[in-house]
Parts: structure tokens; C-alpha cells; sequence
């Protein structure tokens, strides 16, 4: 599934923020875990593609660190839990989603008539969010899957 790929997403952002350099992440912690050599490639197919974009990530990961918070409304506090949205938070932290990406994921759940949220539903909602995105910019990305690709 594609929520497996943005795991992977988040190990890597999180040993770049940690100033671990791209070639030196340790990829046996992923294989050990269970990620198949397919999930790992995209998931660092679609960082480079990000990085290439945004030419600097971490530093821009530091420049949005200082920003305002988003706080839940409490129609949006009964519906999502609190891990789930501190799992947003961290995403944006690291620098995987904007203001905006935390934006479209809270107006999906509301509209969706979502009882309760949690982490996986998030998740599924984040992966859309990141790997089904208009990517018109980028002709040839390899983000997405080959149709022999598969994930477990």
C-alpha cells in the first residue's frame, strides 16, 4: 500500500533532519522492518524528485518550523484523535506536508462524515495527498509504481 512508502518517506526525512546524509541512511533498519526494495525505491524516487524541486529540504524543513500551529475547532477535535493529528504535525515538522497538505486533510475528513480518525486513516489520506498529486511539472517522474511493481 502506499501508506508504506510514506513510512518510509518519514524514516528518511527524519535521518535528514537528523543531518544523516541520503547516501549514508542505514537501509537494512527499512529491509529488516519488512519494505520491500520496490517501496524503498519509490519512496526515494519521490524524495529526490522533492529535493530536486526544492533544491534545499531540511533548510526548508527549518524555515517552516518557526511558523504558527494549526488548533483543532472542536467539531474537528471530536472526529480526529489526538494522534492522529499530532501524526500530521509530524509530517509537517519533517517536512512532508504544508499548512496547506494539513488543510485538505482535515476539510476531507470533515466532509467525508468520518466518525472517529486515527493514525491509519491518516495515513491513507496523507498518501493520496503525496503520491496521487497533480505532477504535471514533472513529466517522467518514477513516483508512482511500474505495473509489475508490487507491494506487500
Amino acid at each position: 500500500m502506499k501508506e508504506k512508502i510514506v513510512e518510509i518517506i518519514v524514516y528518511l526525512m527524519s535521518e535528514l533532519r537528523n543531518n544523516t546524509p541520503l547516501n549514508e541512511i542505514d537501509l537494512s533498519v527499512l529491509t529488516n522492518s519488512g519494505y520491500t526494495p520496490t517501496e524503498i525505491s519509490t519512496a526515494f524516487s519521490w524524495l529526490y524528485e522533492k529535493i530536486e524541486v526544492a533544491d534545499n529540504l531540511p533548510a526548508e524543513v527549518a524555515r517552516r518550523s518557526a511558523h504558527s500551529r494549526r488548533v483543532l475547532h472542536d467539531a474537528e477535535r471530536m472526529v480526529i484523535a489526538p494522534a492522529a493529528f499530532g501524526y500530521l504535525v509530524q509530517l509537517r515538522e519533517i517536512g512532508l506536508v504544508t499548512e496547506m497538505d494539513i488543510e485538505s486533510v482535515i476539510d476531507r475528513i470533515m466532509m467525508a462524515g468520518y466518525a472517529t480518525v486515527g493514525i491509519p486513516e491518516i495515513k491513507t489520506l496523507v498518501a493520496a495527498l503525496m503520491l496521487e498529486s497533480d505532477d504535471s511539472y514533472n513529466t517522467g517522474s518514477r513516483v508512482m509504481l511500474n505495473s509489475k511493481d508490487t507491494i506487500h
